[in-house]
């Protein structure tokens, strides 16, 4: 369900204040206003990480233009709390992509990358092309989410977006780098997947032995390398 917001003070008339819903009585979405861009998902971050210290918040969930905060115990005043992330939202500045840079290198086509041609027919580019453009983005990491260390990568170029499957695929390999709309990233286990994948990394997505068990975090860049191309 969704809670009424009062008008922030700080507000200009035409800046909107995103929508907060309710989840159960232990969680509440709040969603960015508008369209999709990286200065949106930068005030996503800016939110999730004043409020990851406020009593009786658990955990700040960051998802891609949402974040999910998830109480210890039901709020007492939920319509409170909701007017104090809205004036939050309009006052805190955004963060920048400030992580660290992760460089991927990618075996394009070939066996993992079986989408790759579906790719070139969509787009109508050789399939050359399609990797010279994809290896040559600079991706930010939006959030890391859907399944352990999977994180949904800001800046692909629109000439190579696709449309994600109609029919999943059964058994996709983790570590498949793949096409989904507008986005692209790197699959981090081995299950069933719904994106279009047009090559194929060793590197893990997701350790659970690493101090740091996702190789992601939001605000990270990655810069996928031709490692080798099998067409």
């Amino acid at each position: 369900m969704s809670i009424n917001q009062p008008s922030a003070p700080l507000v200009g008339a035409i800046e909107k204040s995103p929508k907060i819903s309710l989840i159960g009585t232990l969680a509440m979405l709040v969603e960015a206003p508008g369209d999709f861009d990286l200065v949106q998902q930068g005030r996503i971050w800016a939110l999730a990480d004043a409020v990851s210290s406020w009593p009786n918040v658990q955990e700040a969930v960051i998802g891609v233009t949402n974040v999910m905060l998830v109480f210890d115990q039901p709020p007492a005043d939920i319509d409170m709390l909701g007017a104090s992330v809205v004036e939050l939202w309009h006052r805190v500045p955004g963060r920048k992509a400030d992580g660290k840079i992760i460089e991927i290198p990618v075996v394009y086509g070939g066996e993992l990358g079986f989408d790759l041609p579906a790719v070139a027919q969509h787009t109508g580019l050789p399939a050359r092309e399609i990797i010279r453009i994809h290896s040559e983005g600079d991706y930010t990491v939006c959030a890391v989410a859907s399944s352990p260390g999977f994180g949904y990568l800001h800046g692909l170029d629109p000439r190579i977006h696709m449309p994600r499957k109609s029919v999943p695929s059964i058994n996709m390999r983790a570590g498949s780098v793949t096409i989904g709309g507008m986005q692209t990233g790197v699959a981090a286990l081995t299950s069933p997947n719904g994106w279009n994948a047009i090559g194929w990394a060793s590197v893990a997505m997701f350790d659970p032995k690493r101090e740091q068990p996702s190789l992601m975090l939001p605000g990270d860049r990655v810069k996928f390398r031709i490692d080798r191309i099998e067409l």
